[in-house]
């Protein structure tokens, strides 16, 4: 644990593995081309990056307004969660739509039919994290935000938020472990039951997606939460490994129980989620950070973190309609289009980090006071 000049102390270590878990999601969506389908991709489950990043949104969240709210309006909270969310929001979104009609390839025969003003509007949309209907789907991959998919967890983080705050922060330990418990229990019941054997799923704004996203936000969000009121860190030695190693062996895990035994794969996913999340976020909360090199990484890697899940997936767009246009291309002829993109997204997550969302927050900040 990290002391900082804010009055609480800072938990760097938890910084640095929600970066390591945004690279692991640029890897998994690099990865994801090169399969057949969901049971031989690369880095299989790496789309579960995103249930962590809600355990540790819920954890942080938790711990950083908890003791807040007697001085504290809901709408001071949806301000600074809006300021912090947002400004990376819009640029991912411009970044999708920049690349939009660049993207051309077989896979997306719709796109030269769109009117430009259908793209700006489907943008502007998106510019306020709301999902567009089906009718709007201007890229045919039946996304809620065709300009960039990853807005999808965006839009449910902010549902988690808004539960919190118009209400869900008076919940009693007890009353928060009850609703923790019955959303762990939904969160099994979908991954062992799916079709697919996994909690995958969430962008499309449909009953069953939306049901999806609903299930895959609401356990770890609010098991954060509540691991951030019950939880004691004590001091634990080498925690940033430790937890890293535990990030890459859960994320980069092949698909377990094949195409006949998928319910296998489901309760692989459950435990992640509700078991081992939980658990590596307070080895994390519990770390000591051991060295200044130790500190920088974990610094940079929590810093770039939010902005490379906001600005990469324009780029791997581009990455998927190569491939799918060369048929039977290997991960050996993919691999350095990929690094490049890898590395690129990280040198403009930073540069996007430093001269846009930082200034961008901080002239809000003052604006609102």
């Amino acid at each position: 644990m990290n002391t900082t000049d804010s009055p609480k102390p800072h938990y760097l270590i938890l910084d640095g593995l929600r970066g390591l878990a945004a690279i692991i999601v640029v890897t998994f969506h690099l990865a994801e081309p090169l399969g057949t389908g969901h049971l031989d991709i690369l880095v299989n489950h790496g789309y579960l990056a995103v249930d962590f990043f809600f355990l540790l949104s819920g954890f942080v969240i938790g711990y950083a307004y908890d003791d807040r709210w007697q001085g504290m309006r809901t709408g001071t909270f949806l301000k600074r969660r809006i300021e912090r969310l947002q400004p990376m929001v819009v640029l991912g979104m411009t970044l999708g739509a920049i690349g939009f009609y660049f993207t051309d390839s077989t896979i997306w025969p719709l796109i030269h039919t769109v009117p430009f003003w259908k793209m700006l509007l489907v943008m502007l949309i998106g510019y306020t994290a709301l999902p567009v209907p089906l009718s709007l789907d201007i890229r045919g991959w039946q996304e809620m935000h065709p300009l960039n998919s990853v807005g999808w967890s965006l839009f449910f983080e902010y549902i988690a938020n808004i539960l919190y705050a118009v209400g869900l922060y008076k919940l009693s330990k007890k009353a928060l472990s009850i609703f923790v418990v019955i959303a762990g229990i939904a969160l099994a019941h979908l991954a062992i039951s799916s079709p697919n054997g996994d909690v995958s799923g969430g962008w499309t704004l449909n009953i069953e997606q939306v049901r999806v996203g609903l299930t895959r936000t609401m356990y770890p969000f609010f098991a954060g939460l509540l691991l951030s009121r019950i939880s004691k860190p004590v001091r634990i030695k080498h925690a940033f490994l430790y937890c890293s190693i535990l990030i890459f062996a859960i994320l980069y895990m092949p698909r377990i129980g094949g195409a006949t035994q998928l319910w296998m794969n489901g309760l692989y996913e459950s435990v992640c989620i509700i078991v081992l999340f939980p658990l590596i976020v307070y080895i994390g909360a519990s770390g000591v950070i051991h060295s200044s090199m130790e500190r920088k990484l974990c610094k940079f890697l929590g810093d770039i973190s939010y902005p490379l899940y906001l600005v990469h997936y324009p780029f791997v767009y581009f990455y998927v309609a190569w491939i799918s246009d060369r048929d039977g291309t290997t991960l050996t002829q993919a691999l350095p289009f990929a690094l490049s993109i890898l590395v690129g997204s990280i040198a403009l997550a930073y540069a996007s980090l430093k001269w846009y969302d930082e200034p961008l927050r901080k002239w809000l900040r003052k604006k609102w006071g």
